[in-house]
């Protein structure tokens, strides 16, 4: 009979009377080592058989004749020497199943294997596209966001503009003779046409016209400006109203001009990159007596180009009467000539010691690395997003394009671009700064006070540049112009036009059949360009994280 036992069947059966002197014992129970009944039924068959014959051979010994008289410690030892048997018997017909189902568990294993890897195909392509629309989403609701601050911006000022042209309409009205007011029924933008002299509400408006107003208005608030045409504007009015005040427009002449020119030029060179900064007055004050280096002409002259762009706008909308801050002149000489890295030059690099607690040696090989063998900008690298790192057409390639949630965007319209990523990078292990929730690639540098993403990393490098005795013309900028003549030196297959697009550069001839090639350049062209890039001398590795 069989009985359950915890989770186990156990076979039990009485051992006949007559038997029970020999074997000492009144029934025979054996686990079965099982829970399944069926299994259970049929090793009890089994076994019942079994010990029948057990049976019928201890009696048969005990009632014939024998030459030998069996002892009960003979039988006992019989019997678990046929209970061993039976155990023995059972283990091979399992093992002889498990064999028997082995191939069809690995046909399962080998067809579940193929289905995983079929959806995780899958997801690798969806998971792009997921992407590409939560990008496609985030810049859409960001710009929505802008454009609809700049409307009710645009809509407040117009009010208050149609508020004050009602009120000129109203005070017109009660200075003219009687003969030549206006029938009451004429419309009122009717009734200010013939006028052609600016009446004193309309002067005492002008004149309250602060410019920093102005440039909030016609600047600042324009969505179609690049991020650095507004943070350079900003820069310049904030110098400008900390010399001379928040002075309405019609009040700043040439005189104005030349004596903020004066300050400019004045300025110590490191003016406003530094944590803390003296008012600017006392800052030239302190560069003239100490001997410090001032702003060059360049940056004086931009300072002057943002705010001539400004009153262009004012002149022609009658605001101002004319533009103080065009034709003056600058000595724009460049005091360094920067120039390309030589090999002697890169050996050196590559076995110096880099030394900054806020950066790692991983950041500064990963960004050293992919200066050389893509000519990216400085500010384009510390601004590399890992969203940025994207396939195209089966190329891993970087994309370099604005950040609007960061206020940031290229150099120019034609620094939104692709560039491959070269093999050798691959191979150093750049892509391996991908963080699962890590938004910036390089997420070690920091936010200077001024906005500017890598500041620090910029002024170590100049520090390690010094230290290593590389000359003043030798610059992290120097990345850039090394990868350019290196190209345009190729005795290769590739275009100008390519290596053009590769670097983010205005193309030479800008026709409208050449802007449509360029948009259209295969990345497997940029790719070659890429790859034409070799550095024998330049042997620095990225450590691992």
């Amino acid at each position: 009979m069989l009985r359950l036992v915890g989770s186990n069947y156990y076979f039990r059966r009485a051992v006949p009377m007559d038997l029970r002197l020999w074997l000492r014992r009144s029934e025979v129970s054996h686990s079965l080592k099982t829970s399944n009944k069926l299994a259970a039924r049929q090793q009890a068959a089994l076994f019942y058989a079994r010990t029948g014959q057990c049976f019928q051979e201890i009696r048969r010994m005990t009632t014939e004749p024998s030459a030998k008289t069996l002892s009960a410690a003979d039988i006992i030892h019989f019997y678990e020497q046929f209970v061993k048997d039976l155990e023995n018997y059972h283990t091979v017909c399992i093992d002889e199943l498990t064999l028997r189902h082995k191939p069809e568990a690995a046909e399962q294993t080998l067809r579940e294997a193929e289905f995983l890897h079929t959806v995780m195909r899958f997801l690798d392509v969806i998971s792009q596209h997921f992407e590409h629309t939560d990008d496609f989403l985030r810049e859409l609701r960001q710009q929505n966001a802008v454009n609809h601050a700049v409307t009710r911006t645009r809509e407040s000022m117009l009010r208050q503009e149609i508020s004050g042209l009602r009120k000129m309409v109203v005070e017109i009205k009660g200075v003219l003779p009687h003969e030549r007011r206006p029938d009451p029924g004429a419309d009122e933008a009717e009734t200010l046409l013939p006028r052609s002299t600016a009446s004193p509400k309309k002067q005492r408006i002008a004149s309250s016209q602060t410019i920093s107003a102005m440039v909030q208005r016609f600047i600042l608030n324009d969505a179609s400006k690049s991020a650095d045409t507004l943070k350079g504007t900003r820069t310049t009015v904030d110098l400008f109203v900390e010399a001379f005040g928040d002075l309405p427009v019609t009040q700043i002449t040439g005189t104005t001009a030349g004596d903020f020119k004066d300050l400019l030029l004045g300025l110590p060179a490191t003016h406003g990159k530094a944590k803390k900064c003296l008012p600017i007055r006392d800052a030239v004050k302190v560069a003239k007596d100490q001997g410090l280096k001032t702003l060059s002409g360049k940056t004086a002259k931009n300072h002057f180009s943002r705010l001539s762009a400004l009153w262009a706008i004012l002149v022609q909308r009658e605001i101002v009467p004319r533009n103080p801050w065009m034709k003056w002149s600058f000595d724009t000489t460049k005091e360094t000539d920067r120039r390309c890295w030589t090999d002697e030059e890169l050996a050196l690099l590559t076995g110096a010691q880099w030394e900054h607690r806020g950066i790692s040696r991983r950041t500064y090989a990963g960004m050293v690395n992919v200066a050389l063998y893509t000519g990216l900008r400085l500010g384009e690298i510390c601004n590399l997003r890992c969203q940025d790192i994207e396939n195209v057409q089966g190329v891993a390639c970087f994309q370099i394009r604005p950040h609007p949630e960061e206020d940031w965007s290229p150099k120019s319209a034609a620094g939104t671009r692709l560039v491959p990523i070269h093999s050798r990078l691959i191979k150093a292990g750049i892509l391996e700064f991908l963080k699962p929730g890590q938004h910036f690639l390089f997420p070690d540098l920091a936010m200077s006070t001024s906005g500017v993403r890598g500041a620090s990393f910029g002024q170590a490098f100049s520090k390690l540049k010094t230290k290593l005795g590389l000359p003043a013309e030798i610059t992290f900028h120097s990345f850039r112009h090394t990868v350019s003549t290196k190209l345009r030196n190729q005795d290769a297959s590739f275009r100008e036009l390519w290596i053009d697009r590769v670097l983010g550069h205005e193309a030479s001839h800008r026709s409208q059949g050449t802007m449509n090639y360029t948009s259209s350049i295969d990345v497997r062209n940029l790719q070659s360009v890429i790859e034409a890039l070799e550095f024998p001398s330049f042997t620095m590795g990225i450590p691992d994280a």
